[in-house]
């Protein structure tokens, strides 16, 4: 396979493990930052005519998403035949409308740029609440894994009596499949949210 994986810092582990079982050489890269904040990138690799796959979650995405971008950019004007992108958390997924006049849906603003830079893309059980498909905001080619059944064996192998709880019903969609896998019950409590960081939660009637 004339390919390599690559990794930002936090993700290191998962890549090592992509690339054990994929049998995939792991490429070395520097990812540091100037004084100034600013990022500084670094492939310490020929990778030319081959195809580069970097592994980075998108928690923390403000932080992380200029180096990747500076990442993937590079990759491709070092000769890469393609460049492709692993996020096992998708962020920016959750402002799928405007709720309010005037504010930016960020779910198409980052499916725009992420798609500028990447081949394609594979995501873990992203926050598809408005949208059937990556594919209604993603112009490149995407898959997206599902994680309920593995969760669901750790459940069972580890613990008693469980029962799956989701924080709100935008939740159900996944704790509902956990649920079904892992043959328990489960419920969903009843959120209002009263700010960016402020929520009421509420818990249904249950036997």
């Amino acid at each position: 396979m004339n390919a390599i994986i690559f990794s930002l810092s936090d993700s290191l582990e998962l890549a090592k493990k992509l690339s054990h079982h994929l049998n995939m050489p792991l490429g070395q890269a520097d990812f540091n930052h100037f004084p100034d904040g600013e990022s500084y990138i670094k492939i310490n690799e020929d990778i030319q005519d081959k195809r580069v796959v970097l592994v980075a979650s998108l928690d923390d995405p403000d932080s992380k998403i200029l180096p990747i971008l500076f990442f993937l950019e590079t990759a491709k004007e070092l000769g890469a035949r393609n460049v492709g992108l692993i996020s096992p958390y998708l962020a920016y997924m959750r402002q799928d409308k405007r709720f309010k006049e005037g504010e930016a849906i960020t779910s198409r603003c980052f499916a725009k740029l992420i798609a500028q830079f990447a081949d394609w893309l594979i995501t873990i059980d992203p926050h598809l609440h408005r949208y059937d498909s990556l594919d209604e905001i993603y112009t490149i080619p995407n898959t997206v894994l599902h994680a309920a059944k593995l969760i669901s064996k750790w459940i069972k192998e580890q613990v008693e009596k469980p029962v799956i709880i989701g924080p709100d019903s935008e939740s159900q969609q996944w704790v509902s499949e956990v649920a079904k896998y892992s043959d328990v019950p489960y419920m969903v409590l009843s959120k209002i949210r009263k700010g960016h960081s402020t929520v009421e939660i509420s818990v249904p009637e249950i036997e």
